[in-house]
């Protein structure tokens, strides 16, 4: 049994061995590898703003609860329900943009792999391809509706000060 398994061991050596003796060929996996790689890096930046957001939202509705418990919240408390949805937006937004990066590092070593084994998974690639833009749409989809919900309650804030100037002022 151990010798069938050091004979395998060493017979899988050698194959991969005498596969990438070429520098071409590894040349080319690599090459291969560049465009998601380079997907991964831009995930990995869109994930970071994506984590700030989150964090300053969580700190916003934290800092609100602590001033609703102390009775100092006044009208901040009307921003909690926009907060909370911009907050699951955004969790989703992280969620998605991990699933899809996981994915794309599936994709790169599945693309090594392909060049030392025999069986074709060129199908596997493209489906994790498919699957990786499918989750990075989905995040993308949910940061765009966290933008969203924040640009839509400043306007109504923002309606809301003007108002009150205006009522403050009185009619002309």
């Amino acid at each position: 049994m151990i010798d069938l398994a050091l004979l395998t061991a060493h017979s899988l050596s050698s194959d991969l061995l005498e596969s990438t003796r070429s520098t071409v060929r590894v040349q080319a996996i690599v090459q291969l590898s560049l465009a998601p790689a380079f997907l991964l890096a831009g995930i990995g930046a869109v994930m970071n703003v994506m984590t700030n957001r989150l964090i300053w939202v969580a700190n916003r509705i934290e800092t609100i609860r602590e001033r609703e418990a102390d009775g100092r919240a006044g009208e901040m408390v009307a921003d909690l329900p926009s907060l909370e949805q911009r907050r699951l937006y955004a969790q989703a937004a992280l969620m998605f943009s991990t699933a899809a990066a996981l994915v794309i590092s599936i994709v790169i070593a599945l693309l090594f792999v392909s060049a030392f084994i025999r069986p074709q998974i060129g199908t596997l690639i493209a489906i994790a391809w498919i699957v990786t833009m499918i989750f990075l749409v989905l995040g993308l989809g949910c940061f765009a509706l966290e933008a969203r919900t924040a640009a839509r309650r400043n306007r109504l804030r923002l309606r809301a000060m003007v108002r009150r100037s205006r009522d403050q002022v009185g009619p002309d």
